[in-house]
């Protein structure tokens, strides 16, 4: 038996939608609207790692990794792994540093 830990490079929140239609958590959604330089909390299901030491970028995700391009730079302030009814999440807070233009190329992985 292992631990599952898993390493984002980004941080991917569902569509507010999804809060307002009581399938999510306002935490596990992208706040709308988005406001830079605000700070919000993030939730997320299972024990996750992220980078803390610089901008990451903001996804909106549908579930099974299918994710939008970046739609804003953030850096995740704090994180902390918790047990909420028996399961394991990890919660936080980032701040957003810019709203991107979906026309915009930021945050290019190509060199994967």
């Amino acid at each position: 038996m292992g631990i599952h830990v898993e390493f984002n490079l980004d941080l991917a929140l569902r569509n507010m939608e999804e809060c307002r239609a009581g399938k999510r958590l306002e935490a596990e959604c992208i706040p709308d609207p988005l406001l830079v330089g605000e700070i919000y909390p993030f939730l997320k299901k299972g024990q996750r790692n992220y980078w803390l030491e610089g901008e990451l970028p903001l996804l909106e995700t549908k579930g099974r990794s299918v994710l939008s391009m970046p739609i804003a730079s953030i850096i995740i302030l704090e994180v902390t792994h918790v047990l909420i009814d028996g399961e394991l999440w990890t919660k936080g807070q980032y701040t957003v540093i810019e709203c991107i233009d979906t026309n915009d190329v930021k945050f290019s992985l190509s060199w994967v």
